[in-house]
């Protein structure tokens, strides 16, 4: 028996096979264009479908006997499609400036500590509802047409299976959906005067769909036994993957973007979290939640760092090149792509200060590298309210494997952290809730035995903590001071 997980993200889709004792044994990708005006960000979600297709087929070709196949997508994008599926517009990005007016109509109407006590999320223009507010005001013809909204991971679904179905940690990333009763808030949609039928039914995380469609089987080539599962938002596949199921484990997702992760073993403190624009996520075990505190320039930073002033070198021999043990002596503010947690503020603009005639590209690319820690610090304090009490971190993503970035996590937040084998966890926790729900797996333990394994663990070095937070006493005032000249 093989399961698979299946991976929508912003630029391309990927589907990895797994054995039944959690090896992989294959994958393969496929990229679709997305489209980046001043005035809008879109991607067409046909070109996705086709993508998915592509995916499944190749993988078919060489496991036909895949049990079953678990979804997972990045969140807030959504499409309005007839009766048929068909998109009935190109998909508007969680980048996407639309959507901001009726986002904050929304909040007047309601009040934004009312939204945030009933989503978990503070008031933002990336959120879904607001942008369904913005169609159906630009764009009467398509909201008339409409029979259905997806986002992602019901969009794929409903396309392989013909039911309509959203699981919970998706569902919240429209800014409509009721964290405490675990359904779509009525008083939302109404207030935002958008029909909530058009809505997938929420479901838990990691519930199976049923079997492929003969049309879905045809065009995939996948058996017609196998079951589709909807799994989670991207950032819940990935905490699932990195093994943190309760409040003593958060997940470092060092990728693209750097995004800390926490569990909840109860609801957290609504209004701590909302101050600092952190979500509020059911998680998959019943009764805990996750959050998200991120910075939109994580990894990204550090190549772009790498393609610009490292020429000809490598991520290694920059990290080796640095000749000095501690800290650098430059500041940067990573908001290269405006700033997340805890500001949410997409004006904002990185800096990097200190720079002298003696500043080499490897002093650029430590600096950078702490910057990003120094942006973690930030919004680990910003949580420290919130009912957080994690005693160690398990990281995941190609961030994972640079010991120089590692070791300086560890000392500025003070924390042990093991670098976990998987780059990619959220395709391997998709496929472990695949696995409990095609029978393969008894429950979490059990996948999480097979498939997440430890490389090594960084412990903190007193001293050089100590130095870093002399350093990050000035970080702190660096966002403020920037912020009033950009």
């Amino acid at each position: 028996m093989k399961i698979a997980g299946l991976d929508i993200g912003t630029t391309g889709c990927k589907l990895t096979v797994f054995d039944e004792n959690g090896t992989m044994l294959g994958k393969a990708y496929r990229d679709y264009p997305v489209r980046r005006q001043v005035s809008g960000h879109e991607i067409d979600l046909s070109t996705v479908m086709d993508a998915v297709y592509e995916v499944c087929r190749e993988m078919a070709s060489s496991y036909p006997d895949i049990a079953g196949i678990g979804v997972t997508s990045f969140g807030e994008t959504f499409v309005m499609v007839d009766e048929n599926g068909n998109p009935l517009h190109n998909a508007m990005l969680y980048t996407d400036p639309r959507g901001a007016e009726e986002c904050a109509e929304l909040s007047r109407k309601l009040g934004a500590d009312h939204i945030a006590n009933v989503t978990g999320l503070a008031p933002a223009e990336m959120y879904s509802i607001g942008k369904m507010m913005w169609i159906k005001r630009h764009c009467p013809q398509v909201y008339a047409k409409a029979r259905r909204a997806h986002l992602i991971e019901d969009f794929v679904v409903w396309h392989l299976t013909g039911r309509a179905q959203i699981d919970y940690s998706l569902a919240t990333r429209t800014m409509a959906f009721d964290i405490h009763s675990l359904t779509w808030s009525r008083e939302i949609f109404e207030a935002a005067g958008i029909d909530m039928s058009l809505m997938s039914d929420p479901v838990p995380t990691g519930t199976s769909a049923g079997h492929v469609t003969a049309k879905a089987a045809s065009l995939t080539g996948l058996n017609a036994d196998c079951i589709i599962v909807s799994v989670s938002h991207d950032q819940v596949a990935a905490a699932v993957g990195a093994g943190a199921f309760d409040g003593r484990v958060a997940v470092d997702g060092a990728g693209t973007v750097e995004c800390l992760t926490p569990i909840y073993d109860s609801l957290p403190d609504i209004d701590v979290m909302s101050k600092g624009y952190f979500s509020v996520v059911p998680y998959v075990v019943p009764g805990k939640y996750v959050a998200y505190a991120f910075s939109y320039t994580g990894g990204a930073l550090i190549q772009w760092c790498m393609e610009t002033f490292g020429k000809g070198e490598t991520n290694e021999s920059l990290e080796n090149a640095y000749q000095k043990d501690g800290p650098s002596s430059l500041l940067v503010l990573p908001h290269f792509a405006g700033a997340a947690t805890p500001y949410m503020d997409t004006g904002s603009k990185g800096a990097i200060l200190g720079l002298t005639t003696d500043t080499s590209a490897a002093d650029l690319y430590r600096a950078c590298m702490e910057g990003v820690v120094y942006e973690m610090r930030l919004n680990y304090e910003a949580l420290a309210g919130s009912g957080i009490h994690f005693e160690k971190l398990n990281a995941t993503g190609g961030g994972a494997r640079s010991k120089v970035w590692m070791q300086m996590k560890a000392d500025v937040l003070n924390l042990p952290i093991t670098a976990l084998k998987t780059v990619d966890a959220g395709t391997v926790g998709s496929a472990m809730l695949t696995g409990i729900a095609t029978g393969l797996f008894k429950d979490l333990a059990d996948a999480s035995s097979l498939m997440v394994q430890e490389m090594e663990t960084y412990y903190p070095r007193e001293e050089m903590h100590e130095k870093y937070m002399k350093i990050f006493e000035r970080y702190k005032r660096l966002y403020r001071a920037v912020r009033t000249l950009m």
